[in-house]
């Protein structure tokens, strides 16, 4: 395929609900941390977590128990949740997958010399790792800002351009920056720095409920790639 522009494009995505689904791998694996270190039980119930920062759901599981949230604690909790997910992702689960069309946009995506990709996301950097080399996708992002780097979603992407800058030497235009995301959150993290914002509903949220956010674009999924990325404009 041939390019049509000599611009170039930075696309960060989020995770879970938007390049995969792990089946409840991630939320399983924060529950039985939960328990083994503070003996918690069923400790994400009424915990909302779609779009949201792990610290922020890990903050709110252990508050409702009366424990100090401090690095400390989330320095425990983060141990044994590495070690947990792990070998709870490799597990054979219902609705394990990759969502529709995104290994073939992001094979088309990494042989262009104009696109970058990165992740930005609310997991943790190892946790995100963990879930993407689960599918074979971590070879298609070299960088990323991640949970450790803030709670606030909202601040994650100065700590993508930075590394963006660091890792190229080059700098790029915020109107060429694409948050992809399938919550609100994503929409809303992209707004302080201008980038341009895609929302898919391969998540919990609807088309409709999405386009009331007014992303930039709105897909229902990635499976006619192709024409996404051209409507995009950045192939």
């Amino acid at each position: 395929m041939k390019v049509k522009t000599d611009k170039m494009f930075l696309l960060l995505f989020d995770i879970d609900g938007t390049l995969v689904r792990t089946g409840g791998a991630g939320k399983d694996s924060m529950e039985k941390a939960l328990y083994k270190v503070f003996n918690i039980k069923n400790g994400l119930d009424s915990i909302p977590m779609m779009g949201r920062t792990d610290p922020l759901i890990l903050k709110d599981a252990v508050a409702k128990h009366g424990i100090v949230w401090n690095r400390e604690n989330e320095n425990k909790l983060k141990e044994v949740y590495f070690k947990i997910i792990e070998k709870e992702i490799i597990k054979p689960r219902k609705g394990q997958r990759v969502l529709p069309g995104i290994e073939q946009a992001l094979k088309l995506l990494s042989g262009e010399k104009h696109i970058y990709l990165g992740l930005l996301t609310g997991n943790y950097r190892t946790s995100a790792y963990v879930k993407i080399n689960r599918f074979d996708l971590g070879k298609y992002f070299p960088f990323g800002a991640f949970a450790d780097d803030s709670p606030d979603r909202n601040k994650l992407g100065r700590f993508a351009m930075e590394r963006f800058v660091a890792k190229y030497g080059i700098t790029i235009s915020s109107s060429n920056v694409f948050i992809i995301g399938d919550t609100p959150h994503d929409i809303a993290c992209a707004l302080p720095y201008n980038f341009k914002t895609v929302a898919v509903a391969t998540g919990i949220h609807s088309f409709e409920k999405l386009k009331e956010h007014n992303p930039d674009f709105v897909f229902r999924d990635f499976r006619d790639y192709e024409n996404i990325l051209h409507k995009l404009k950045v192939i």
